[in-house]
């Protein structure tokens, strides 16, 4: 098992290095002005991510609002049973509601899961690859939906909902599989 996760360690480096060197390379092998390019998308973003902060802190407060009520907990420990009879464990939970919601709110949450479990639990592990095979899919209908002006998004819920549990449960049992 050791031999496999250092191949997946290595492998994830490589990756990360043929992207930030390829995609420029392959850039300017095509003679796409690159630097301009990069210039022109990062002030689009900068405008949309002008446009998106109000929808942004109104998902936001509602997060928050849910946690400090202490609503999450109490639906944690309402599920605790069931959860754990199908194999998935409790303590992902906030991160399962979480991060269809938001990428930050899901990120507190995966730290807060991080300093009560440690980081190479897998509790960790699970929230951890929940949060990087998962989409904000509730922030991105309310924000790039709303920014653009679509407004009959009921397809788009249903898809982006239905990708998400297949990664929350796909998460819940392939790192079980692998680290447990």
């Amino acid at each position: 098992m050791s031999a496999y996760k250092d191949i997946v360690e290595l492998s994830g480096l490589w990756i990360l290095v043929l992207l930030l060197v390829g995609l420029p390379l392959y850039g300017l092998l095509r003679r796409v002005p690159v630097y301009e390019t990069f210039i022109e998308g990062a002030r689009e973003g900068f405008d949309v991510s002008i446009r998106i902060i109000p929808y942004l802190v109104a998902i936001l407060f509602a997060i928050a609002m849910f946690r400090a009520s202490g609503a999450m907990e109490m639906l944690v420990e309402t599920l605790r049973a069931p959860l754990s009879a199908i194999g998935f464990p409790p303590e992902v939970l906030p991160m399962a509601i979480v991060r269809p919601l938001s990428g930050s709110g899901s990120a507190a949450v995966l730290v807060d899961i991080q300093a009560q479990h440690g980081t190479n639990s897998v509790i960790t592990q699970i929230a951890a690859t929940i949060f990087g095979s998962t989409e904000t899919t509730f922030y991105v209908i309310a924000v790039y939906f709303g920014a653009v002006g679509v407004r009959k998004t009921r397809h788009a819920v249903a898809a982006g909902l239905t990708a998400d549990i297949v990664a929350i449960v796909l998460a819940v049992y392939v790192v079980q599989w692998m680290l447990g």
